[in-house]
């Protein structure tokens, strides 16, 4: 899913790194861009994916692995 050994700037992201949907809160990424996991968690454990009327959980655990639940 993510490529933890991948580096990034620390810029914020742009509106030219992804489009939201006015009204909706959905924030879609074009395929093949990539996101440092740190920029992702903002610097927190977890965050949670609002994906076709469903919640997911992406947590980072102690081990420096990342976790997708449902």
């Amino acid at each position: 899913m993510f490529d933890h050994h991948h580096t990034t700037t620390d810029s914020p992201i742009s509106a030219a790194d992804i489009t939201a949907q006015a009204g909706t809160g959905t924030v879609r990424m074009s395929t093949g861009q990539r996101i440092d996991s740190r920029r992702l968690l903002s610097g927190g454990n977890e965050l949670v994916i609002e994906h076709a009327g469903q919640e997911y959980r992406l947590r980072l655990t102690r081990n420096d692995k990342l976790i997708l639940t449902k």
